[in-house]
């Protein structure tokens, strides 16, 4: 690398020299301070004054064949400044200047530097377009725009780097060395502790669901989770690796000589008038331990499914299966759809005095007041099938199983609904179809499924467009393409009722209602509203804030019993429920683009096909 540098660094001296801007002697001194300092050739003949550094920049642009720009003549916004870590503008001399979509002006001192282009990619998620800058001027603006971008955090960062290499200086093979007494000592320094309490704070008033804190071979990593995308917010010292691990096993109450196996924990803390609780797990990694956080505020836990974007019908056919004295509902999709959430809903309705709700789960992530919570712990037997069979000699009304993993506990759920409970429950399937054929393929009987199963539910997750810079645009070619339509597909050919159309017109939001007036089943795919977010400061220019739900609520009429007693497939399942009336997970994706809530790439990305 040195000989790179060395090599790339008598190039621009040459020329330089060719240009007859300065002498082979000033190129030689400025040679030797590089080598002193480590600075580079161009930087170092403005510093000695042997050269105006805006004809060394547009030396430089011309050989580069690339942009130029004059810090001395930007004014930087804070804002875009904010884009990037400190500690990365600083190392590698960058600095965004201004956002136009999503793309990033960034001003380089060396533009050639790919690897940096590509970090900043994917720190920022944009587009990066680099100007080349002159280094002298950079540095100088870099360290008075981080400087005051965020005095707190500056000042938190002084702190942290202040302290003694010695203290924190810990490499890899000797972290496991390190004794646990040496550990607690450093875990109490106050940078340590406020760096802690900065980031969980912090992560709760941007909305995240999860912080993950990461270890690298020669930094650290600090990302949120922010409507199910992954962003990260700095990078701490790496010296600080062992402290900033341990803080967190303490104050989950783990084992902080420990580091070989996963652990999980849980963290509460009081933030003002609420309570916040995390649910902490660590995992060895190749350069040190991983940790993430869930968070679970109970303040944004919202019940109401109406807010959630379900559909009338499907609404009113979750609520009257719920309202069920016995049978079985079943909540299906990935994780972090949102599962959960939407079962917590439906007990809220049911939640009565003269009502005995239990619930089994694993972990539980909120406390809900009149309801009998039991945490699954597997290691000492405590399984929902256990927990199941406990249940049923408490006399409950309702009972919710957080997941049926098995067919113990798929068999003692289905026996509970039979014998007079309403019983609540999650599987991982992909569609509501599917669920009936995995209960099945478990090895549970068809007559047992098909008699006690009320409803089945699949649902999704969906980013919202913002709606601060939202506007109307046309998908491409290709868009549509990925969501297999066609020039000529109707909203008839993808299955959409009358019904389905009148009640998305109905429920129209203000903006979009104009592009639904005329709108029926043979209105061309095509011809529909679509809109998109431009990126904004409030979106942090991803054009995308919040998210929204997608629903597939099959309700189970006497057509569909009779054909899981036949033990049809899914698609068959599938094909009558439609025919019924439901709307598949795509269809209801695709109300809520042409409503103007979501973008039609994220219902392709979240529905599949």
């Amino acid at each position: 690398m040195a000989t790179a540098a060395s090599s790339n660094s008598e190039r621009v001296g040459d020329l330089l020299m060719k240009e007859g801007l300065v002498t082979r002697e000033q190129v030689q001194k400025a040679l030797d301070e590089q080598r002193q300092n480590g600075t580079r050739v161009g930087y170092n003949l403005v510093k000695l004054g042997f050269i105006q550094e805006n004809d060394l920049v547009r030396t430089l642009a011309r050989q580069y064949k690339m942009p130029a720009v004059d810090l001395s003549k930007f004014e930087v916004d804070a804002k875009i400044v904010k884009l990037v870590p400190a500690d990365l503008a600083t190392k590698n001399l960058v600095l965004p200047l201004k956002r136009d979509g999503r793309t990033l002006t960034v001003a380089m001192a060396d533009p050639t530097n790919l690897g940096v282009i590509e970090d900043l990619k994917f720190i920022t998620r944009y587009d990066i377009f680099p100007v080349l800058a002159g280094e002298f001027t950079l540095r100088n603006v870099i360290e008075k725009n981080f400087e005051s971008s965020d005095v707190q955090m500056s000042q938190l960062l002084s702190e942290i780097e202040g302290l003694e290499s010695e203290d924190l200086e810990v490499v890899e093979d000797k972290e496991e060395e390190m004794s646990a007494t040496a550990l607690a000592a450093a875990v109490d320094d106050a940078p340590v502790v406020k760096l802690i309490n900065a980031i969980l704070t912090d992560a709760v008033k941007r909305g995240a669901s999860d912080i993950h804190f990461e270890c690298f071979e020669h930094d650290l990593r600090v990302r949120y989770r922010i409507d199910g995308a992954l962003q990260e917010v700095m990078r701490p010292p790496k010296k600080m690796q062992p402290a900033l691990i341990s803080r967190f096993k303490i104050m989950s109450a783990l084992n902080i000589a420990e580091r070989r196996v996963p652990q999980d924990g849980r963290i509460k803390l009081k933030m003002g008038k609420k309570v916040i609780d995390y649910r902490v797990s660590t995992l060895p990694t190749l350069f040190g331990e991983k940790v993430v956080l869930r968070i679970l505020d109970k303040g944004n836990l919202t019940l109401d499914l109406e807010k959630f974007g379900i559909e009338p019908r499907a609404e009113k056919e979750l609520m009257e299966a719920v309202m069920n004295p016995y049978g079985m509902v079943l909540v299906t999709g990935p994780t972090g759809s949102g599962k959960t959430t939407t079962l917590y809903s439906c007990i809220s309705k049911v939640n009565s005095v003269d009502t005995n709700i239990m619930t089994a789960e694993d972990p539980v992530e909120y406390n809900l007041y009149g309801v009998n919570q039991v945490l699954v712990r597997n290691e000492i037997g405590m399984t929902f099938a256990a927990a199941l069979k406990a249940f049923l000699r408490q006399d409950p009304n309702i009972i919710m199983v957080g997941e049926i993993r098995d067919l113990e506990t798929g068999g003692i759920a289905i026996k509970a609904a039979l014998t007079g409970h309403l019983v609540l429950s999650t599987l991982h399937t992909n569609s509501a179809a599917e669920t009936v054929t995995r209960l099945l393929d478990m090895g549970l009987e068809p007559f047992n499924v098909s008699s006690a199963l009320n409803l089945v539910l699949a649902q999704r997750l969906l980013r919202r467009i913002c709606g601060n810079c939202k506007a109307p645009y046309k998908p491409t070619a290709e868009e549509f393409e990925a969501a297999k339509v066609t020039t000529e597909t109707t909203l008839r050919d993808l299955r959409f009722t009358e019904e389905a159309v009148a009640n998305m017109v109905a429920r129209a939001p203000k903006d979009a209602a104009p592009y639904l007036e005329k709108v029926t089943v043979d209105t061309r795919v095509m011809d529909m509203p679509f809109f998109k977010g431009k990126g904004c400061d409030t979106c942090n220019g991803t054009g995308l804030k919040g998210r929204q739900g997608a629903y597939e609520v099959m309700f189970m009429t006497p057509s569909l019993r009779k054909l899981i007693l036949q033990n049809v497939g899914a698609a068959e399942i599938k094909d009558a429920a439609i025919e019924g009336g439901m709307l598949t997970l795509r269809m209801d994706g695709l109300i809520k683009v042409w409503k103007g809530i979501t973008t039609l790439e994220q219902v392709v990305r979240e529905t599949g096909a």
